[in-house]
This record gives C-alpha cells, structure tokens and sequence, in this order.
C-alpha cells in the first residue's frame, strides 16, 4: 500500500511539472509572437516616415493606428493581395511577408508563415494590453476600433466574428446608398468621441458615396504626464534655429534631472519617461542645426533598437519647446508606392473573405494625428479609416540638450516596444 502511495505522489509531482513546463512554453511562444509583430509593425513605422518626411515642414502621425486599421482590412484579403499588404506591413503570415530569423523561431513551433487567425489573436492581445495599460489610471490610453458596413450587405461571418473577437471591432450598419452624409457623420463622431474630440472630420466629403461597402475605423488617444514634469515659471521663449537659418521664439521648457541619455558623433538622444515609466518619448537631437535630415537618412530598426539600447541614466540640462500640431495623410499613393497595389485595384484586388466575392477594392486609407507637448506631459491622438468600395560613450560634465532646432520623436510603450507615435518637429511655431 505505501509502495502504490509513493507512485500516486510521484505521479502528481510528474503531472504538476508538466503543468509548469506547458505553461513556461505558452508563455515563451506567446511572448515570441508579440516581438515578431512589434518588430514588424515598428519596421512599417520606420519605412513609412520614410516616405512621409520627403514633405515639408512638422510631421506627425500614428504607424500604430495604420497597421491596425490596415491588419483588419487584411483579414479579409486573399492571393496577391494578401502577399503585397504583408509584405509592405511586415506582417509574419504569408511567404510574401517578412523572413523570419532562426533565432526568432519558437523550438518547437515555426514562426512563419502565420495563418490568419494566430496572426489577428497575437495582434489582438498586444491592443487589449495596452488598453490594460491605460485603465490603471497611470495615464490615458485607448485604442478602438470599429466597422461601418452597408446595412443588409452579405458581410462573411467568419470575417465579422475574426474582427470582433480580436480587435474588438463590432459591425455598425449604416447606409451608404442613399444617406452618405448621414453615415459620414455617424463614422466621424465615434472618431472624434474615441479621441477626445481631439481628432475631427477624419473623413471629409466626397469620400464615401454610394458604392461605399465598409469602412474600418482605429482611434488611438493617450494623454499621460511627464514622470519628472517642467516647471511653468521656467519657461522661457527662446530662439529656435529653423532649417534655413531663421529663427524664431518659442516657449522653451526645461529642468535639470536624472534621464537616459545617448551621445554619438552626430547627435544627442534623450528619453523622456511618463508617469510610471510604461510609455517613453524618445527625442533624437542634430547636433547640426540643419542636421535633421541628415540623421532622418540613418533611422531604421536595427539603428533605433541599438541606440535604445545604449541610453544611459545620467544627469542632464534639458531644454525642449512646447509645440502642438496636427497632421492629416491621404496614405494609398504612399501605400502603392511601397508595393500594396493590388489593394487599390478594381477587378484585381482580392477582398473575397470579406463577403465570399471579389468584388471589393481599398479606394482610400485616411490618417489624422494630433499631439500636444507641454510642460505637465503629452496629449495625443490619431484616427484612421480604411474605406472600402464595391468594384465597377559620453562626457564627464553634465551635458545640455537643448533642442532649439529640428529634432526627431516617437513616443513608445516599454512594455512591448511598440512604436505609437513618430513625428519630427520643423518649426515648433
């Protein structure tokens, strides 16, 4: 009787172990999965600021947003159409998408290619972690989504079920054949009441009209304080150098703290944490005055994670301006020039997850952004709308980083590495 005790504990410790272990391997392939997608999605962040800094002036927006509204659109897209958007957004679930390193692979599970749903329910998870994030009270963040599909249209269930379960966006029906502007309002005051009344009219007239099937919404707000905030009596204007020599005041923040610092040759980096240190704005500083585009021609992935990684705690002179600004992209020229064309395409583009036909196109990608920086912390919000149509080593002083001329910045969440926010800072004015 003792002996076939002693085989029964045994057999439970055996079973807890294995317990433990398939728990230790959930959790490594889950935690694999969410730096495949951060990786991939901050890669299109970086191409993508690529594209959009060729224009003129301040540039904000929110890569985040995109690949979100973008990775909803692609739940329902098929063949060539599915191999350019993955290949263009990085995404890990087609050989058209990215190539995955060996050292990125799961043991005992490949990486790639994904199919669709493990690609929406890892991308899923990384959104409900953020808006965990944002419901302790720490600071604001939410991120929503939503479909506005023609009313008694023949959405596939499959596609409606994928989108709600994992991004969290239910299907709203309105009308687009015969009351357009009724609907266009509909779409724009969910955006403009998930972002605080901060982004507003992110689809203007003459957008939708009555060949409109879907639109696919993603609003993004933060609004979080500085961990270590300025002091209003502080500020002061001061000259700001602009890339062709003028200058111009502004309200210059600054304090004197412990923050991670980087210095290279070429220009200064400072990270600039929130309120509990979950999400970051990095701010990469010329050390030329007209140095920015310079450094903008050396930003990639593997640059950005190296210089993160190489930020050390240090006391510093901090000098940054306040600024605010808003920005608005028409993104399916830029999109199309990174290689999603078919996408765009009438009689081409291959939607048919969406309703069984292929009969459906992207005939526009809308983004608008807004950020405000001061001396408390940063508010900022983005919008963007997929709508979809029926075809016919450093000093030993204390260094100073006073950014009084265009620098580079993203705002990031720490936990996951995501990049949220990108933009650049011309003219502060």
């Amino acid at each position: 009787m003792k002996a076939i005790k002693c085989v029964f504990v045994l057999l439970a410790v055996l079973g807890i172990a294995v317990d433990c272990r398939s728990a230790e391997d959930q959790t490594l392939a889950e935690n694999n999965e969410r730096e495949t997608i951060v990786k991939g999605n901050n890669e299109f962040a970086l191409e993508l600021y690529a594209k959009l800094r060729a224009g003129e002036g301040n540039l904000f927006f929110s890569p985040y947003s995109i690949s979100t509204a973008l990775a909803m659109t692609y739940a329902g897209a098929q063949g060539e159409t599915e191999s350019q958007m993955a290949g263009v957004l990085h995404f890990p679930t087609r050989p058209g998408g990215p190539k995955v390193a060996p050292s990125e692979l799961n043991k005992n599970r490949m990486m790639a290619p994904w199919e669709h749903k493990r690609f929406s329910s890892a991308f899923g998870k990384i959104i409900k972690d953020l808006n965990a994030g944002g419901e302790k009270g720490k600071y604001e963040l939410r991120v929503a989504n939503a479909l506005w599909g023609q009313k008694g249209y023949g959405f596939l269930k499959e596609f409606l079920n994928l989108i709600e379960t994992d991004y969290g966006g239910c299907l709203n029906e309105v009308d687009f054949v015969t009351a357009v502007e009724t609907a266009r309002k509909i779409i724009n005051d969910w955006v403009e009441n998930q972002t605080n009344n901060k982004i507003k009219n992110l689809i203007p007239e003459g957008v939708l009209d009555s060949m409109t099937r879907l639109v696919l919404t993603n609003a993004i707000y933060f609004k979080g304080n500085w961990a270590r905030q300025f002091k209003k009596e502080k500020t002061q204007n001061a000259p700001f150098t602009l890339l062709n020599g003028n200058k111009v005041d502004v309200p210059m923040m600054s304090q004197t703290a412990d923050f991670n610092y980087i210095q290279t040759d070429s220009f200064q980096g400072l990270e600039l944490p929130y309120v509990n240190d979950e999400l970051s704005m990095i701010i990469l500083l010329p050390k030329k005055l007209d140095g920015l585009p310079e450094l903008e021609e050396t930003i990639t992935i593997d640059n950005l994670s190296k210089w993160l990684n190489e930020l050390r705690k240090r006391e510093v002179i901090v000098f940054v301006p306040k600024f605010k600004m808003t920005s608005r992209f028409g993104l399916a020229d830029v999109l199309k020039a990174m290689g999603m064309i078919s996408a765009f395409v009438p009689d081409v583009a291959d939607f048919s997850g969406i309703n069984g036909k292929r009969d459906l196109f992207i005939s526009a990608v809308i983004h608008k952004a807004y950020v405000d920086v001061n001396e408390e912390g940063t508010e900022a919000a983005a919008a963007t709308g997929v709508v979809i149509k029926l075809t016919s080593a450093g000093p030993t002083q204390t260094p100073v980083f006073r950014a009084d001329h265009p620098f580079l910045f993203v705002i990031r969440d720490n936990h996951s590495g995501s990049i949220l926010f990108v933009g650049r800072v011309m003219n502060p004015e």
